[in-house]
């Protein structure tokens, strides 16, 4: 059903103004479905002719995509798309900033505690103690991440545990925002054994505190670099200290294609969105700013890896870890997160006069605006 943008505009319209847990009938449905797939479309198009103009365009194993020097390629995201996916380990659930892009927005206060000294990992508590039973007796996955809030609000408390698991060669990544780190946490923690810290330059606007302690992690941590949302503010803020940040010797950039929940929503309300699969919802502007700064990278021949870490890119990844942990074909727990659609989103998209679907036809009898089918 290739329905016009009009109808679909008006029937968006009559669903956002209905009460809160009404279900649509059947037919209704399906109009929301074609909806999302007329946006969908229009939208893959024009990042398909984004990602033609990138001469030296690079796959991993055709599951992701990225340019640059393919020896920094991060080792977690090749774990978490190659190898036996990414276990999250969970220890702090505090945070000193507050971004608009966080899932967790407007509900930083209420993280529940993983608990006093226990560890989260595959959702289960552990002691440090615990660490090498669960390692002599179950596989041991091919990399770690530290994760959930910001770890070095307590960092001195992670050290033992890095050190453990990198006795186990397993490889282990840590994000941060980057405010709170200092030369002698950085260094204790390459001591330890960390292989790889993402700093989420984005949370600061580029922050030159930020900048700086990205060089300084190089002198201490093999592998170093950004994850971001990507968004107008990072994109803007990043290129304004382009060189600042490349000088920092920095091995790649993963641009995050920003999802939206119940949560952070808000934050980005009138941006032109679309679902992905009718699972994450995203403003449309992040890959397609994600796949420029490929584009310069690329042509300027930057000495790093830029990493277009989609909808897409997840996709995959979810597919890749539930074939790992032996589910059935075709599963995968890549869903919308949003238990009501939220129609009321994709209002401007549909009000916006610059964005046009590709293909309209009428809709069929009883589909159109004012009938009503049983």
């Amino acid at each position: 059903m290739k329905i016009s943008k009009k109808d679909a505009l008006i029937w968006f319209t009559f669903f956002a103004s209905l009460p809160e847990g009404e279900e649509l009938m059947t037919f209704q449905q399906e109009i929301v479905y074609a909806v999302f797939a007329q946006i969908e479309e229009a939208i893959n198009n024009r990042n398909q002719r984004l990602t033609a103009e990138i001469k030296n365009l690079k796959t991993l194993e055709n599951r992701t995509y990225f340019v640059g020097n393919e020896s920094k390629f991060p080792g977690g995201c090749r774990s978490c798309l190659l190898g036996t996916g990414l276990g999250a380990v969970r220890k702090t659930n505090k945070c000193n900033l507050n971004c608009a892009f966080c899932y967790d927005y407007g509900e930083l206060n209420r993280q529940p505690p993983v608990g006093e000294g226990l560890w989260e990992i595959g959702g289960t508590k552990f002691y440090e103690k615990d660490l090498n039973l669960l390692l002599s007796i179950q596989r041991k996955p091919t990399g770690i991440s530290y994760v959930y809030l910001e770890p070095f609000m307590e960092i001195e408390k992670y050290y033992p545990v890095i050190r453990t698991f990198h006795n186990a060669q397993v490889y282990q990544h840590l994000y941060t925002n980057g405010t709170l780190a200092t030369e002698a946490t950085l260094k204790a923690l390459g001591d330890a054994g960390l292989d790889e810290i993402r700093f989420n330059l984005g949370a600061t606007n580029c922050a030159d505190q930020v900048i700086a302690n990205i060089k300084t992690a190089k002198k201490y941590i093999p592998a170093v670099g950004v994850e971001t949302p990507m968004t107008p503010a990072f994109y803007n803020a990043f290129f304004s200290k382009q060189q600042a940040i490349l000088d920092t010797g920095l091995d790649f950039i993963n641009c995050a294609e920003l999802h939206l929940n119940p949560n952070n929503v808000g934050n980005f309300a009138g941006e032109n969105m679309y679902f992905s699969r009718r699972g994450y919802l995203s403003p449309i502007w992040s890959r397609e700013l994600t796949l420029k700064l490929m584009k310069i990278a690329d042509d300027e021949q930057w000495d790093l890896v830029v990493h277009d870490c989609s909808n897409d890119t997840k996709f995959a990844r979810d597919l890749h870890l539930r074939a790992k942990e032996g589910g059935w074909f075709g599963a995968s727990s890549y869903a919308c997160e949003f238990e009501q659609l939220p129609y009321e989103a994709f209002l401007p998209i549909l009000r916006d006069e610059a964005f046009a679907f590709l293909e309209e036809e009428e809709l069929p009898k009883g589909y159109r605006p004012g009938e009503l089918t049983f």
